[in-house]
């Protein structure tokens, strides 16, 4: 079960922090991250590949943006 970063609402780069935030304290395993706008996808998905980690899954919805990034 992937852990959860709930950034909807959020304008960046709040989303794009929690993220990073999530991303220092797991070091490794997979993280869902929930956006409800293109360019916080686009920015989320950057800063992820940026620490390493892959980009697994985007998934879009009726509200917003599922990002699954993951990291061996």
């Amino acid at each position: 079960m992937p852990e959860i970063v709930d950034a909807s609402g959020l304008s960046c780069p709040q989303p794009v922090l929690m993220t990073l935030n999530r991303i220092k304290a797991l070091n490794k395993g997979e993280i869902e991250v929930l956006v409800d706008t293109e360019t916080s996808k686009e920015n989320v998905s950057r800063a992820a590949q940026s620490q390493g980690w892959e980009v697994a899954e985007v998934t879009e919805s009726a509200t917003g943006y599922r990002i699954l990034i993951k990291k061996g």
